[in-house]
């Protein structure tokens, strides 16, 4: 009982402890060094544990209410955990745009590979296959598919107006409009897919997780959420800065950009981390589950779009320049092109992986591995 209370606290201490650390470095430490950037870094990211615990909390108690599939209810909660993503993403995006739109792509290479590693402490069976949920293959493998397409065709559209634009090399970007487009459309396919999978998959018995005891109030899941969106505001804000921080001393150290991309983009994904690992210790698999794929999926179908639409508003609005001398926003390179192209691998070989039988194994379960693990070397050492 006493351990179940303490249990259910952790978040409450969590909250106070990284709200102290982000007060420190916030309205004591006023010179942006390696202190106070550390302090905003693990202060941030400790808030963000504390809203992702009680996110859960407010998923879970939910989920039991309505007799929601744990899986659905586990994507949703994936869905608030971007919300830290997307604050630290605005302000990386209005310090640097280009850094910031290669972190947000980064960010699937970075889920992908988490997804493999989580692949591998799953249950298996006598033939060493994990099975996996039945939503997951049914439609997260679609998105998979979609994924790959989107990031081979934009890519490939990239390189071309880089190699057959009139305007010079130099020049070649994607302007507001394209933002715009390709935002608004990568958004409908998420809408779409939330929509398909709380229709198809939200009453599948098979995969509703036990749920004795006392049902949670609904006045307490709203307060679990609303505290939960606050505090992933608070900690994401502070992570922005902690990026900010960071890719200044980085740049002073001599280091590439698309390094200091790939350390910004494993910050970027720590909500849906923390989800997983609080999910997973907590034996909800389903709800870990389910964070782990939407790691992946909803980059390309809400994270990238919606820092697509906040990179074409803020030029618009000026908080950014405008690239190349029109309305152009990000410029069409060597590192922007080849961090798009190098996700279509990743995603074809994670679509396989799955569809074939719902399962996976040791082999694929190291195959996803290697290649999302080759993809980001290649990025960091040549990109």
């Amino acid at each position: 009982m006493s351990g179940n209370s303490h249990e259910s606290k952790q978040w409450l201490w969590l909250l106070i402890s990284g709200l102290i650390l982000v007060a420190i470095a916030t309205f004591v430490i006023h010179s942006h060094g390696w202190i106070k950037g550390v302090l905003l870094g693990v202060g941030g990211l400790v808030v963000v544990f504390a809203s992702s615990e009680m996110m859960i909390h407010a998923v879970d108690g939910f989920a039991k209410r309505k007799k929601m599939n744990s899986f659905v209810a586990g994507t949703m909660a994936g869905l608030s955990s971007n919300i830290p993503e997307l604050v630290m993403l605005a302000f990386v995006l209005m310090a640097s745009p280009t850094i910031g739109f290669i972190v947000t792509v980064l960010t699937l290479h970075v889920g992908a590979a988490a997804f493999g590693i989580y692949c591998g402490t799953l249950p298996r069976d006598i033939y060493g296959d994990a099975h996996l949920p039945k939503p997951l293959v049914n439609l997260s493998t679609d998105l998979y598919a979609a994924a790959a397409g989107v990031f081979f065709s934009i890519g490939m559209i990239m390189l071309l107006m880089n190699s057959f634009s009139s305007e010079s090399v130099a020049t070649a970007s994607l302007s507001v409009t394209d933002l715009y487009t390709f935002g608004a459309i990568l958004l409908l396919i998420q809408i779409v897919a939330v929509t398909r999978l709380v229709k198809r998959f939200s009453g599948d018995e098979s995969n509703i997780e036990d749920s004795q005891g006392k049902l949670m109030p609904i006045m307490t899941i709203v307060a679990f959420s609303l505290a939960g969106l606050v505090a992933s505001v608070i900690g994401g804000h502070a992570v922005g800065e902690f990026a900010g921080i960071l890719v200044e001393k980085l740049k002073e150290a001599g280091y590439s950009e698309m390094f200091g991309a790939v350390i910004l983009s494993i910050f970027a994904s720590a909500g849906a981390f923390v989800m997983i690992g609080t999910a997973h210790f907590q034996k909800k698999y389903n709800i870990a589950m389910a964070n782990a794929s939407g790691a992946i999926t909803q980059v390309p179908f809400l994270v990238l779009p919606v820092a697509m639409i906040m990179l074409a508003a803020f030029t618009q609005t000026g908080i950014i320049p405008v690239f190349g001398g029109h309305d152009g926003v990000i410029p069409i390179n060597l590192h922007t092109t080849s961090v798009l192209l190098l996700g279509f691998p990743s995603m074809l070989v994670l679509w396989k992986a799955v569809q074939d039988d719902g399962k996976v194994n040791w082999v694929e379960t190291m195959s996803m591995i290697a290649i999302f693990m080759i993809a980001i070397y290649l990025l960091v050492a040549h990109g």
